[in-house]
This record gives structure tokens, C-alpha cells and sequence, in this order.
């Protein structure tokens, strides 16, 4: 094993390498596809670890993700969520240190599941009843929620996925414009993070050195990504998408109640 990098046995290899694909994967074609990341990783690495583990290849795959997609970004809606979501961020950095000392992973967990599921039982319940001519929400205090609760959970647990895939289809973006808006939110958004998560002690020399390991493999998954969304009409992507925010709400929900 090259020195200066994480070690890990045979099979936590594969774990982390398909990890890196499913992130790549998810991010320039389907996301929420990559609800199987924090789950798996756990079985190679303990919870905090992964947090900053996952960051760079989180930026890997989000450049990857501007490059194809850069053109379809949805800037007003944008710029309307940024300053919330940064508030967010620094929410959770305060925050951190006091989650983990005192083990309350799983409860964050639970909160997280649980608010996701209920915005997405209220926005399906909101399509049902006004049907094809729902109103797209423009209230500030719309953004302002949805911008801290992405930007506390990201800094938190990287668990932003399931949350902006509910603010994305409220504002009834379509496929390109969703991957693009997305592409340009978490990059920014990741990238902010890494000072944070230094200073954590969450990322160092080494974590990084074993994430460029995962290159190859995260554009492996980027590309099967690009390739399979364009085969998805907006319909479906919307349909695909809600249940995997919907199924990563739910795997919230279970780790925090193990």
C-alpha cells in the first residue's frame, strides 16, 4: 500500500471505490442515487470519518458535473438559496464538534428523515390537490428554510441530497436545468466546506491522498450517469428522483432509530 493513505482491507476497498462511482454517478445523472454511499461507507470507516472522506470525492464528482452540465443552471432560483444555505453551513460547523462528542449521529439522523419525508409528503400532497397548475413556491421564507436546512445537514452529515431534490421540484426545473441548478450549488457549496472541515480535523494530507485514488472510478460513474439520463424523459427523471429522496429520507430515518 503506497504510504501517506488510509488503510483499508480488501474489501473496504471495494466498498470505497464503489462509493466513489455511485457519488459520480449520481451527481451528473441521477440524483439520490447515491443514498447507498453513507450506509456502505460506514462498514469500511467510522460515521465521522467518512463525513470528511467523502468531501473531496464530493468535489471531484461536482466538477465533473459543472463541466456537462454548466450551461442549464437556473441562477435566480440560485442565487435566491445561497445566502441561506451559507448561513447553513456555518450552523453546522458550530454545531459539529457538539454532535459527535456527545453521540448524537443518530439523532440527526432521525430529524434529517424525518423533516425530508414530511416536505415530501407536503409537496405531493400539495401537487394532488392543485394539480398541473401548482403555483411555484416564491416566498423568501421558502428559500430561507429550505437554504438552512441544506446548508446545516451538508455540513453536518454531507445529507443535503434529499432536501434539494425537494426544493428542485417545487420550483419545477426540468431535467437539465435540476442537474445543472445542482451541479452548481453543491459544487460551490463543497468547496466552502473544505476549510471548515480542516479545521475540524475531518480532511488532512492523508484522507486526500487516498481520495485521488477514487478518480478513475468517480468518472466511471459520471459517465454512466450522463449516459442513462439522457434516456429519461422529464416525467420519469421526476418520478425516479422523488423515490430515491424518498428512500434516502427512510434510510435516515433507520440509522437513527439502530
Amino acid at each position: 500500500m503506497m504510504r501517506g493513505m488510509l488503510e483499508f482491507t480488501l474489501i473496504g476497498w471495494i466498498v470505497v471505490l464503489l462509493c466513489a462511482a455511485l457519488i459520480g454517478f449520481s451527481k451528473t445523472g441521477m440524483p439520490g442515487a447515491g443514498i447507498l454511499v453513507v450506509p456502505l461507507l460506514a462498514t469500511a470507516m467510522d460515521s465521522k470519518e467518512s463525513v470528511g472522506f467523502l468531501l473531496p470525492i464530493l468535489c471531484m464528482a461536482d466538477i465533473m458535473a459543472v463541466i456537462y452540465w454548466r450551461r442549464h443552471a437556473d441562477w435566480p432560483k440560485l442565487l435566491k438559496l445561497l445566502p441561506w444555505a451559507l448561513a447553513g453551513l456555518v450552523i453546522g460547523y458550530f454545531c459539529h464538534k457538539q454532535v459527535f462528542v456527545e453521540g448524537r449521529q443518530g439523532v440527526l439522523s432521525l430529524v434529517i428523515g424525518l423533516v425530508v419525508l414530511g416536505l415530501i409528503g407536503l409537496t405531493t400532497w400539495r401537487n394532488s390537490r392543485r394539480g398541473q397548475e401548482v403555483k411555484i413556491p416564491t416566498n423568501w421564507y421558502f428559500a430561507a428554510l429550505m437554504g438552512l436546512l441544506a446548508g446545516t445537514t451538508t455540513m453536518l452529515a454531507n445529507a443535503a441530497g434529499p432536501v434539494m431534490v425537494i426544493y428542485f421540484l417545487a420550483m419545477k426545473l426540468d431535467k437539465e436545468h435540476f442537474l445543472g441548478t445542482g451541479a452548481w450549488y453543491f459544487w460551490m457549496l463543497n468547496l466552502i466546506k473544505i476549510p471548515f472541515m480542516v479545521d475540524l480535523g475531518m480532511i488532512n494530507s492523508t484522507s486526500v491522498t487516498t481520495n485521488l485514488v477514487t478518480l478513475p472510478f468517480i468518472a466511471a460513474g459520471g459517465v454512466l450517469g450522463i449516459l442513462l439520463v439522457h434516456r429519461l424523459n422529464d416525467k420519469i427523471f421526476t418520478r425516479v428522483v422523488t423515490v430515491l429522496a424518498v428512500a434516502a429520507a427512510v434510510a435516515l430515518v433507520v440509522k437513527g432509530l439502530l
